[in-house]
């Protein structure tokens, strides 16, 4: 080897170490989605109104459940309505890696690493990572519907952060919230979750196995340790898992429980919620609670800039709109 290469290889060595040394395998980087153009926009499909109209868009997960009754009272003094249903996206869910990092803002406040989440295989495999909840009404953000009685008018605010709960970084801590896991820590319980995996890839997940992810895993324990070596696969379970938790602890509600109004259910009811990858790469579809992510994973974590995930969250809404 000429001395000539030699000392160009050593440059292109040194050029190498100093343009990427201390870049970690995930960046906290973001910034706020565009409402317009970053929200799958045929996710808030079908729209059902008073059981005769059904707008549908057919490339999105099925919505199985038809309105039996097309007229509604709700309200003081009551007030009739016709039953309608549709999907609004209202709410993110960030499953991070890095603590702290909030991709939506596209910050990174200080914090203790030892927070930080990792995948590992220690008798057998298991991820963690940190989540935030936000509240963003999308449809209120954009002054869309406001006339609706519906629409979630709320204010753009972050919810929930996970690095300040103790019950989601320690799985017996977590036990507080979840003593049922005793009932489904067992084989007969979690091979049960195969069939809610082939239900969620196929059409929807079974509501009667509601421990069960399908194929993202268990909901339990309600914390931020997840048995999937997955990693894409692995944040979209906590994600769900976040959505549980939230409604175990009643911060948060189902607008698809009563007709009336936004109602706390303990144990979600998973076929009302749908999740769109948003960061770190936008996703053109959404998807039901369960569902393989070997159907969509494909190049949805860049090596550079990946690893801290972003997930508009699709709630089913069932309401009321009054007639005068």
């Amino acid at each position: 080897m000429t001395k000539q290469l030699q000392r160009l290889l050593l440059i292109s060595a040194f050029l190498f170490l100093t343009l990427f040394q201390g870049i970690p395998f995930a960046e906290c980087t973001g910034s706020l989605i565009n409402p317009i153009t970053d929200i799958c926009w045929k996710c808030i499909f079908p729209i059902k109104i008073g059981g005769v109209l059904n707008i549908n868009y057919s490339d999105v997960p099925a919505d199985n459940e038809e309105i039996k009754n097309p007229l509604c009272v709700c309200g003081v003094p009551p007030k009739v309505g016709l039953t309608t249903s549709f999907w609004e996206p209202s709410r993110i869910a960030e499953t991070v890696k890095d603590p702290f990092c909030f991709t939506l803002l596209g910050t990174q406040l200080s914090g203790t690493g030892t927070l930080g989440g990792d995948t590992k295989k220690s008798g057998g495999y298991k991820s963690f990572a940190q989540s935030h909840y936000y509240v963003f009404p999308v449809w209120g953000i954009l002054d869309l519907f406001v006339d609706m009685p519906c629409i979630d008018r709320t204010d753009f605010d972050l919810a929930y952060m996970t690095e300040v709960d103790p019950l989601w970084n320690d799985d017996m801590l977590a036990f507080v919230i979840n003593p049922e896991a005793l009932l489904f820590a067992n084989t007969p319980a979690q091979l049960a979750c195969m069939a809610d995996a082939i239900s969620a890839s196929v059409s929807l997940p079974n509501n009667n196995l509601y421990w069960c992810m399908g194929a993202w895993g268990s909901f339990y324990p309600l914390a931020g340790h997840i048995g999937k070596s997955n990693y894409i696969e692995a944040n979209a379970g906590l994600a769900a898992r976040m959505l549980y938790k939230l409604s175990r602890e009643l911060l948060a509600c189902d607008p698809a429980a009563d007709i009336c109004g936004c109602a706390q259910r303990p144990i979600i009811r998973k076929t009302n919620y749908r999740l769109q990858l948003v960061k770190p790469v936008r996703d053109n579809d959404c998807y039901p609670i369960g569902r393989s992510s070997a159907l969509w994973e494909t190049n949805k974590n860049p090596v550079f800039g990946g690893d801290n995930f972003l997930w508009m969250i699709f709630r089913k809404n069932l309401c009321c709109m009054y007639m005068y």
